[in-house]
């Protein structure tokens, strides 16, 4: 008996691995489908054993927890990722069961929490209004705080961010507009998650934390820029 197809599909992009399986935002948008998303990194194995690599996750689901789709990049384990993923829809399963699957665990193949049970529970915060998600279409207008140490600001940020590290962030509260959505960022999205429930417990209630961080947001602003010089050029 036919059981529907799970759209699943994986290729190799030089070396770059790329998986997904349900829809993308493209096909939900056109279906009219209501969804929320996230996006998150994940080490292919543990980060203490050597030669692990990020893999970038974004996962689109419903407000019920319903798995919609999913998609991945990354060099290590991407398709296995996404394939578990997949097993979970094929049974009906919710964001729960991600955060509920037990996965083989050795430190040379993955964490103790797999990249799959972190993006559960990064969409399970979501649901539970634990945290509040922002993506690069979000941060028009917003006061952007970059959480990281002064070290990593200095280096590279974000144009008009300002610098509140999270071991001080407690201290200065006063320097957050509480009148102005704002956004806080790290690396990948941990770090300003932490920051984010802070300022919600001392009162904030517009503050959110930008999916996959400055990480993603370079890539995003590389290929912008990519695009722009293509049309100079052409």
């Amino acid at each position: 008996v036919y059981k529907k197809s799970q759209g699943a599909s994986v290729i190799k992009v030089f070396g770059l691995t790329v998986a997904s399986v349900g829809n993308n935002e493209k096909q939900l948008k056109s279906k009219n489908i209501p969804y929320l998303k996230t996006i998150t990194y994940g080490r292919s194995h543990a980060g203490y054993y050597p030669g692990a690599t990020q893999t970038l996750f974004k996962l689109l689901f419903t407000k019920e927890g319903k798995i919609l789709g999913a998609q991945a990049a990354g060099y290590e384990g991407v398709e296995k990722r996404i394939d578990v993923i997949l097993t979970i829809m094929r049974n009906n399963g919710t964001i729960q069961e991600m955060l509920d699957s037990e996965l083989c665990y050795a430190p040379p193949y993955t964490s103790a929490k797999d990249p799959v049970n972190i993006l559960g529970m990064n969409a399970d915060n979501i649901l539970r209004g634990f945290v509040k998600p922002a993506f690069t279409e979000d941060m028009d207008g917003a006061c952007l705080i970059d959480v990281r140490m002064p070290e990593a600001y200095n280096t590279k940020t974000i144009d008009t961010a300002i610098n509140i590290p999270i071991n001080t962030i407690r201290n200065r509260l006063d320097e957050i507009p509480k009148d102005k959505k704002v956004v806080l960022f790290c690396n990948t999205g941990y770090t300003s998650y932490c920051a984010s429930t802070i300022l919600t417990q001392n009162g904030f209630d517009n503050v959110y934390s930008l999916m996959g961080g400055i990480e993603l947001y370079k890539e995003l602003v590389k290929n912008k820029e990519s695009e722009i010089v293509q049309k100079i050029t052409a």
